[in-house]
């Protein structure tokens, strides 16, 4: 696959985003000169392309270790970890990241329900190369950069191609469950949206349930098949990533940030803590003093 041009015209995009500011607001070019140590972050539904360098990202038992023209999408919100395994000052990790309208999704519900209403077994990570149709809609949505009026009358159409294209794509399972606001992809988000909401409150494996319109059996056994992932485990690892933001930036106690996000016990919570990030919360929290 030859990235070249979309490499070049991702290069350019992101000088003309500094000149004149962003005109596509849900386009971004991430670049990165040397590999990183796993982080975990909160990914909302996006589709992120590889043009140079290598990452690994996982959540659960899903795992993708992707590469040059590997295209990475993410259907529900998700608590990940992820690295940058291949990346230098010479030829630097370079990724074009698009934000996904589900909206726009299940407004080709008319188009595509004969497809979408076919699918019962997609994962909420998935990976694939990106097809030629797809690279060639990307670079055209690059070009409306360098013109705001371009930006106006032909964004929306470029984008919607865009969507059509992954949802059709080998890794776009999930996408075409989607596109049926009443599948169980669909539910399952209604309670991921509760959970993102809500998750230093003591939510239970029932109420949860009720937001998403299942049973409690049918509900875990469909979070876990779409996630890779249970419930409880989804809403401990956002409690963590929300401690380790509060521990850099608002230079709080451990103890203050073990409340704030939810947790009765401090001991439990460095024992959470300890064992998804490999170290103390006090030790970050004296790295960011």
């Amino acid at each position: 696959m030859d990235l070249a041009r979309l490499i070049e015209k991702s290069r350019r995009f992101r000088l003309e985003c500094n000149k004149i500011g962003r005109i596509l607001p849900c386009l971004t070019v991430l670049q990165k000169d040397a590999i990183s140590d796993i982080e975990a972050v909160v990914y909302e539904p996006v589709m992120c392309l590889i043009l140079q360098g290598r990452k690994e990202t996982a959540i659960g038992d899903q795992f993708a270790d992707l590469g040059p023209g590997d295209v990475l999408l993410v259907s529900h919100d998700l608590p990940v970890q992820s690295r940058i395994t291949k990346a230098s000052p010479q030829e630097p990790y370079l990724a074009a990241i698009l934000k996904l309208d589900l909206g726009l999704v299940r407004g080709l519900y008319e188009q595509l329900a004969d497809v979408a209403l076919l699918e019962t077994d997609g994962r909420s990570l998935a990976a694939g190369r990106a097809e030629p149709a797809l690279i060639q809609a990307l670079e055209r949505y690059f070009d409306l950069q360098d013109s705001p009026l371009d930006a106006q009358v032909l964004g929306a159409s470029t984008l919607r191609e865009i969507h059509y294209r992954l949802i059709l794509s080998p890794a776009g399972k999930m996408l075409r469950a989607l596109v049926v606001v009443d599948s169980h992809a669909s539910r399952v988000a209604k309670a991921i949206r509760q959970l993102r909401r809500d998750f230093c409150l003591p939510l239970t494996l029932p109420e949860l349930a009720h937001t998403a319109g299942m049973s409690v059996t049918s509900f875990h056994q469909h979070f876990k098949a779409i996630t890779g992932t249970t419930p409880l485990q989804y809403q401990k690892d956002l409690r963590l990533i929300a401690a380790r933001t509060l521990l850099a930036e608002r230079h709080q106690t451990v103890t203050q940030t073990a409340f704030a996000t939810g947790y009765e016990s401090p001991t439990h919570f460095s024992r959470d803590y300890r064992r998804k990030f490999g170290k103390s919360p006090g030790r970050d929290a004296r790295n960011a003093a």
